[in-house]
């Protein structure tokens, strides 16, 4: 007959309910702890995800084996203790891993790079494998208390797996909505350790164990002492201003002195997500005192060339141009030169997943949708292409800059995405994307999404920036020679920032000056929301870019 619970066996399944929210808990934290060097890309997350699994596999056998050989309860505490300790580890040995797998992605080490990668993420291992061996060991211990014995297996195991599963499903929302918001990431891990501790201990009954607790707030104080920042600045020649961890990335805002041949000193606030491989916005911080959109320009950066793209329409007026949304906007550099070139009154909808990214914007780079001067300038906190698919208004320029590097999301490349941009286009409406590329040239990525663009748009225009990323223009009415149509709009222009982008666009463009994408250009069928292999294809230009001599 089965026994009456006993107050031992109801904390046992306490403890793997607990276990199971660490367990999760500390997935959860991984990819945090990636994100400044690696990115939140899909890829990022498989590893994350198949890593850990790998991990859960091999406690399970480690757990059982050991419960059949000494089923001894004292044991399976010990380890709970252990894997928090080993937890509180991980903040203080992943920082000069880390710090290698910067120089290694920034310099295209492709060895560094992957075997940091690797390092980083066994860090975790030693703990997830202690943890996972708690379900199996408590099934034995479980079915050993039973008169039944084997005949409760089923129901025992069953039980067991289901606590350690709602722990787990706890253990994910608590960290992710709760916990990394509030403390940060290392906190979240030094609290999950010390938890971790405090329950084996409690388990043991040894008091000797409190000296893991010891051990792990002296960790976390070594580790708040000496690191006041994630990482230095991702950026030549500048300075951390500040840096934030949001729900969707790290976050760094750093001042950069560009010194010119003549020893003019032009300091700038620059935006770097993550593993910096990219600069998403940058604020010339002269305009402040001069008001004039050329010192906006950022020296031929992706930003300055959104607000020539109108100009493939033949006889195109500024004075037409009134209307703009910018999908990506960042801490706004694309809208402050829409709004200093095209005048205070221009409607923009900016539209950015991130509200820290905002919060700073308005903090560092005088972002104006809340200053009354502007009172059609508006940001959305969304997703672009939700946004996009409830919007009602059309805009003259609807600007596509939310490809982070080097990984881009797949729904915003996609012919489907791209006809709900032409959707709301002006009947001489521009769709713009910019679309970066190594220096190298390789274009298979900007050729992808040409191709998918011409899918959609009558025509496809690309220039190339005086860095190396490419815009592509997607019109909205076919426009003829659109070539000519730019060049001869460039003669005629007065308004002196835009003159001197259209200067670059046509002669100094890093890869060619403004041309037309034509069919027989395309190499790619375009991508669907069904079939848009672009993690496939990054890997490909990292791969590439990582091997050449």
């Amino acid at each position: 007959m089965l026994r009456t619970s006993s107050a031992g066996d109801r904390f046992l399944l306490l403890v793997v309910f607990l276990v199971g929210v660490g367990t999760l808990g500390i997935e959860m934290v991984m990819p945090r702890l990636l994100a400044p060097f690696f990115g939140t890309s899909q890829p990022i997350w498989a590893v994350v995800i198949g890593m850990t699994l790998v991990y859960l596999a091999i406690g399970y056998r480690i757990g059982g084996t050991l419960a059949d050989r000494r089923p001894d309860e004292r044991l399976l505490y010990r380890m709970i203790a252990w894997s928090g300790l080993l937890c509180a580890l991980i903040p203080l040995l992943a920082r000069p891993l880390l710090g290698l797998a910067q120089f290694s992605l920034r310099h295209i080490v492709a060895g560094g790079f992957i075997g940091s990668l690797i390092v980083v993420v066994l860090l975790f291992a030693a703990p997830v494998i202690l943890m996972a061996t708690v379900g199996p060991f408590a099934v034995r211990l479980q079915i050993r208390r039973f008169e039944e014995g084997v005949a409760v297996a089923g129901r025992t195991a069953g039980t067991i797996s289901s606590l350690s599963t709602l722990g787990s499903i706890v253990g994910t929302f608590l960290t992710v909505l709760l916990l990394i918001p509030a403390i940060g990431t290392a906190g979240t891990i030094y609290l999950f350790a010390a938890f971790l501790v405090i329950l084996g201990l409690i388990g043991l009954r040894d008091w000797r164990y409190a000296l893991m607790l010891l051990v792990v707030a002296l960790m976390a104080f070594i580790h708040y002492a000496f690191d006041g920042t994630i990482k230095t600045a991702d950026c030549y020649n500048c300075t951390l201003i500040a840096e934030a961890e949001s729900d969707y990335n790290y976050i760094q805002v750093a001042r950069q002195d560009i010194v010119y041949a003549d020893g003019t000193v032009d300091p700038r606030h620059i935006l770097v997500l993550n593993e910096g491989q990219a600069t998403h916005s940058v604020y010339r911080l002269k305009y402040k005192q001069t008001g004039n959109p050329l010192d906006l320009l950022t020296d031929g950066g992706p930003w300055d060339y959104f607000s020539v793209a109108p100009y493939v329409y033949a006889n195109r007026d500024p004075q037409s141009v009134t209307s703009m949304a910018l999908l990506g906007s960042a801490a706004g550099s694309v809208p402050k030169q829409f709004l200093a070139i095209y005048g205070p009154q221009t409607t923009i909808d900016a539209v950015e997943i991130d509200s820290k990214i905002v919060e700073l914007g308005r903090k560092y780079f005088d972002l104006e949708d809340q200053d009354p001067r502007y009172p059609n300038y508006h940001t959305h906190i969304q997703d672009a292409r939700s946004w996009l698919a409830t919007a009602e208004g059309r805009y003259d320029v609807i600007g596509m800059d939310a490809y982070h590097q080097p990984y881009i999301p797949f729904h915003l490349t996609t012919v489907e995405f791209f006809r709900q941009v032409n959707d709301h286009l002006n009947p001489q409406g521009v769709a713009v994307v910019n679309a970066g590329r190594p220096s190298s040239g390789d274009d298979r990525l900007v050729n992808a999404l040409a191709s998918t663009m011409l899918a959609v748009f009558p025509q496809v225009y690309m220039i190339g920036t005086r860095f190396s990323n490419a815009i592509l223009i997607g019109v909205h009415e076919p426009v003829g020679d659109g070539v000519q149509n730019f060049t001869d709009n460039a003669g005629r222009m007065q308004i002196q920032a835009l003159e001197l982008v259209m200067y670059w666009s046509l002669n100094e463009g890093a890869f060619g000056p403004v041309r037309q994408f034509t069919a027989d250009q395309a190499r790619y069928t375009p991508f669907t929301d069904d079939r848009a292999p672009v993690e496939q294809l990054v890997d490909g230009l990292i791969l590439s870019e990582a091997t050449r001599p």
